[in-house]
């Protein structure tokens, strides 16, 4: 008997990954956060399958539901949006979990950042613009932010921000970031990422808050950074010719020739092949 922690993803149902599919239609039990996993997923649960939405329970009753699993020998689906690694309380129920002994696994989901950059169109991480993403929040009433991790400490490394759970706090984030980034700094807001009804909303730190829609209270990502507008950076060295590397050796004299003739393997590009430089 497991419970199965899962990331559903950002809110397709379709972005939810084959390992995640297959532990719901596994599961005889479904614990899923029903304020923001989507219905459709729940159509993965086998037939019979006790279905509980933990959205109105505290933590002790959706604890008190994984141990009446494990007393009946079943496993659980515990479903949570978007990855379980960043803002997902999973952590204080592992916490109760290993306290009583309970065993649990985690497979991870589509993070809510990947969803909105997908939907911009837009990669984070620019050569010679940023290189960074820094997922970040505001204070809010659930959770204090930590000294030090401040929006403006943040703003000046020039990192492109993800910043979730602040749409509410739209004015304090523009206040915060302008002295760093300049009132001329780009700003995408992506409101129910992934979602049929998505909405975008782009502009700059100085317009960004006249243009938001009163109605995106909520489930809205907030992105700035300059790589969101930026045409003018380099071409990454992963594709340039001349560059040497492991897989596309530059000459008989490189050393990662060398090393592929040590192996008795071509270079990846005579093979028909790309591969990670990692």
């Amino acid at each position: 008997m497991t419970i199965h922690f899962i990331g559903a993803g950002p809110g397709a149902p379709d972005l939810l990954t084959l390992r995640g599919r297959d532990l719901i239609a596994a599961s005889p039990v479904c614990l899923y956060a029903g304020s923001l996993v989507p219905e459709a997923i729940l159509a993965h649960c086998p037939a019979g399958a006790r279905i509980v939405n933990t959205a109105p329970l505290s933590l002790d009753a959706i604890i008190d539901e994984m141990a009446r699993a494990q007393a009946a020998g079943q496993d659980v689906a515990r479903l949570h949006s978007g990855d379980l690694s960043v803002w997902s309380a999973m952590a204080e129920q592992l916490r109760r979990l290993r306290a009583l002994g309970i065993p649990y696994a985690i497979t991870p989901g589509v993070p809510a950042f990947a969803a909105a950059a997908a939907t911009l169109g837009q990669e984070l991480t620019l050569p010679g613009v940023a290189q960074s993403v820094v997922l970040t929040r505001t204070p809010g009433r659930a959770s204090a932010m930590p000294d030090g991790e401040m929006l403006a400490n943040f703003a000046r490394t020039g990192a492109t921000l993800a910043i979730h759970l602040s749409i509410h706090n739209l004015e304090r984030v523009v206040a915060e970031l302008a002295p760093c980034y300049g009132d001329d700094c780009p700003v995408a807001i992506v409101w129910r990422a992934s979602w049929p009804d998505q909405k975008v909303i782009r502009g700059r730190l100085d317009n960004i808050a006249a243009r938001l829609d009163p109605a995106m209270n909520r489930t809205a990502l907030i992105l700035v950074g300059p790589a969101l507008a930026s045409e003018d950076f380099d071409d990454s060295c992963l594709y340039a010719i001349g560059y040497d590397r492991r897989f596309r050796p530059q000459s008989a004299d490189s050393p990662f020739a060398q090393i592929e003739g040590e192996r008795g393997e071509w270079p990846s590009e005579e093979r028909g092949e790309e591969r990670d430089t990692s």
